[in-house]
């Protein structure tokens, strides 16, 4: 294999890299993993003949939606506190 062919191959494996890096930070993400997560648990909740499951169905999708808006936030902390050891 020439210098060539492992430069192409890099460059490849990299916008590879690059793309999942932007699946997975993503709102589009996000939207997908929130709707399978409503349809899920309400489908469980009307199962167990829950009352209002439509609104109780939302509780699950609301603490993803949080966690995944505060993660940001926590990961630049955690990262700050990590470089100083």
């Amino acid at each position: 294999m020439n210098v060539e062919e492992t430069i192409i191959q890099i460059q490849e494996r990299n916008k590879k890299v690059e793309s999942d890096k932007a699946w997975e930070v993503s709102w589009s993400r996000r939207i997908v993993i929130a709707v399978f997560t409503y349809i899920i648990a309400e489908v469980w909740l009307l199962i167990i003949k829950e009352p209002n499951s439509w609104v109780k169905a939302v509780v699950p999708v609301a603490g993803y939606i949080l966690s995944t808006l505060s993660l940001g936030s926590i990961r630049k902390f955690w990262i700050k506190i990590y470089d100083k050891y």
